[in-house]
């Protein structure tokens, strides 16, 4: 081996042809290519980094569309089966009209084939039998027991049923309530009480308002037979006005015909002098002639005869003036 051998073997470097620039940028080799979807709404300032696990990140399609747009090939792929033809879809409608009328026949055969009730199996309460039985069995049995108990009660007629029958009321003991007897009872109770009112409102009134009652009812029979007008000769007006008495006629001293001592109800009367009062009854015979009041009445016809005498005073100083 020669000097320059050795020395270009150890000692020297060969310099390697420079790379041509490209005015396109390289992408680095880490990044990935292809078109990249990403929302809009992706918060955060930075890029996140890559994770398989998480869904939330952009979308990386396997190609760039440049490529997209200069493949020949179509990429569009068709999804489940092909459109059928027309005979193909014929045939299946033609498959499934059969299909429906066998099964709406199956249900028709169904309907009328009833299911077979075993009369000699044992019964519960509800009419369904005991044991191991299909639900249609069940529904048989069920509907043959409301039958049979419909027709039993249309057999035992309105009598048994209570159609038409008053109610029965009970107390709280049970025992039963005649319901005419207490509505008697009820109504007995209201004229008793309305005639105790009555009563009550009777024994308020005086013997002089009785009696007047009554002679304002006899007046009421003889006005049909009496005429409309009345005159001055009517002797029965003049005899019902002569027979009033009052305390200040000045012309009853010269009555011949004096009053009988007895009161309207048929008491005796008190037959000396008394005070008079204003309803002008007179005091009983065993009045002892001693005033024990308070001196009410005496004011009071003092005040009407003041008022009296005043209203005839100025009517006499007018006329005069």
């Amino acid at each position: 081996m020669s000097l320059a051998d050795y020395l270009a073997k150890n000692y020297l470097t060969a310099d390697t042809k420079p790379e041509k620039k490209s005015k396109k940028r390289k992408r680095k080799d880490g990044a990935q290519s292809g078109l990249i979807i990403a929302d809009d709404d992706a918060s955060g300032w930075g890029t996140r980094a890559a994770d398989g696990d998480d869904d939330d990140g952009p979308l990386h399609v396997g190609f760039t569309s440049t490529e997209f747009r200069k493949t020949k090939k179509n990429k569009w792929q068709t999804i489940g089966a092909p459109a059928p033809s027309s005979a193909d879809q014929a045939a299946a409608d033609a498959i499934i009209a059969s299909a429906a009328a066998e099964s709406s026949a199956r249900n028709a055969a169904d309907k009328d084939d009833t299911p077979v009730v075993d009369d000699t199996a044992r019964t519960m309460e509800s009419g369904a039998h005991a044991g191991l039985q299909s639900a249609d069995q069940v529904t048989a049995q069920l509907k043959r027991k409301q039958a049979e108990e419909r027709k039993n009660f249309l057999a035992q007629g309105a009598e048994s049923s209570g159609k038409g029958k008053d109610t029965i009321y009970r107390d709280a003991s049970g025992r039963i309530i005649n319901v005419a007897m207490k509505r008697a009872e009820a109504r007995k109770k209201v004229e008793e009480e309305a005639a105790a009112l009555a009563a009550q409102q009777e024994g308020q009134k005086g013997d002089v308002q009785r009696a007047e009652r009554e002679r304002r009812k006899a007046e009421l029979k003889e006005a049909k037979f009496i005429t409309v007008a009345r005159y001055a000769d009517d002797v029965d007006m003049n005899d019902e006005l002569k027979e009033k008495e009052r305390w200040n006629d000045p012309a009853a001293q010269f009555l011949t015909k004096k009053k009988g001592g007895k009161s309207v109800s048929g008491k005796p009367l008190y037959g000396g002098n008394f005070m008079p009062n204003r309803y002008g009854i007179r005091p009983g015979h065993r009045w002892d002639g001693v005033d024990r009041g308070i001196g009410f009445e005496k004011k009071w016809f003092g005040v009407r005869n003041k008022q009296r005498d005043l209203k005839q005073l100025q009517h006499d100083w007018q006329m005069d003036e």
